[in-house]
């Protein structure tokens, strides 16, 4: 059974190690820090790596590591130690820093939206603190800004493609226009040729029809010619008596001519109103 000295004793030495690597752990931030402030930040990241060896979850070591990133523009890692940096922080104060910087690290990299949450964050942990009230504030702008410009190109690409839906209907319609006006021309090509041909069998037929009626018929050479009437004299008895013939006739044609005038014309009746 371990006796109470001891346990004193080791208790004892357990808190001087942890005390001389807590003062390991504060030397290396300390020179972190120097060549951050000589911006030597490849000399600080080195010391602050060092730092984090010794105690990978020490909050000041991962902010000022964080700090170096961010000087150097390489804004991934800066916002993965400011991200763990609020993780294991042991005060609002040291939250709302890295809240504060994460958002900056979104700004650079404008994403807003996210900017927007982080500097909302250090304000639940410093709601009083100025710079990340503007900060806040111009997140939100720039958010907006980039909701409506991103609404504009949205409506300008619709826009674009109904546009070019309806091009595209109208060089189809066109397309359509043409295959018809071609099946109209086809079409009428083959009834002006249609009728053509039946203008050529008509004429073949009519100029047939004269030929045939050029051509005697068969036989008309054989017939004998008609021989001319004889003249015969007629006697001044029979030309007495054809003349009174004709005389009597004649009256008679007047006379019926004669009674017709007599009748005249019947009058249409006048129209009732």
């Amino acid at each position: 059974m371990m006796s109470k000295s001891i346990f004193f004793w080791g208790i004892l030495l357990f808190g001087v190690s942890l005390m001389a690597q807590e003062g390991e752990v504060i030397n290396h931030i300390f020179e972190g820090n120097e060549q951050a402030s000589a911006e030597l930040f490849d000399e600080a990241e080195m010391a602050y790596r060092r730092a984090l060896s010794k105690a990978p979850e020490k909050p000041e070591a991962l902010y000022n590591l964080g700090n170096t990133h961010f000087q150097e523009q390489d804004f991934d890692e800066a916002k993965q130690r400011f991200f763990q940096t609020q993780k294991f922080a042991e005060n609002k104060s040291s939250k709302h820093h890295a809240f504060h910087n994460l958002g900056n690290v979104f700004m650079k990299q404008k994403d807003y939206a996210k900017a927007v949450e982080a500097f909302k964050n250090a304000l639940r942990n410093n709601s009083e603190d100025e710079e990340t009230r503007y900060n806040y504030a111009l997140a939100k702008e720039m958010l907006e800004k980039e909701q409506q410009n991103q609404d504009q190109n949205d409506q300008q690409d619709q826009n674009d493609q109904d546009d070019q839906k309806d091009q595209d209907n109208k060089d189809d319609n066109k397309d359509e226009n043409k295959e018809g006006d071609k099946d109209k021309d086809s079409g009428k090509e083959d009834e002006d040729k249609e009728g053509d041909e039946g203008e050529d069998e008509e004429d073949k037929k009519d100029d047939g029809d004269q030929e045939k009626d050029k051509q005697p018929e068969q036989g008309d050479s054989e017939k004998e010619q008609p021989s001319k009437p004889r003249q015969t004299e007629l006697s001044p008895e029979q030309v007495k008596s054809l003349l009174e013939a004709m005389s009597n006739q004649e009256k008679k044609v007047q006379d019926k001519v004669n009674a017709e005038k007599v009748q005249g014309i019947p009058i249409r009746g006048q129209k009732d109103w």
